[in-house]
């Protein structure tokens, strides 16, 4: 009885522990996206304006 609920609490900690990582992860990956689409525009957005300032 005793070893199944200690088996129950590291089961839950791990999938606790699991979804934390999940979630980070996922964090990440937002950032990484926010950070290449921001790089994207400035790099479309800047030649653009380049090209408008050229005669």
């Amino acid at each position: 009885m005793v070893y199944s609920r200690v088996a129950a609490q590291a089961c839950l900690l791990h999938h606790q522990a699991r979804a934390l990582t999940n979630c980070s992860r996922g964090i990440r990956n937002a950032w990484h996206f926010y950070y290449a689409l921001n790089l994207v525009i400035k790099a479309v957005c800047g030649g653009f304006g380049i090209a408008l300032l050229t005669p």
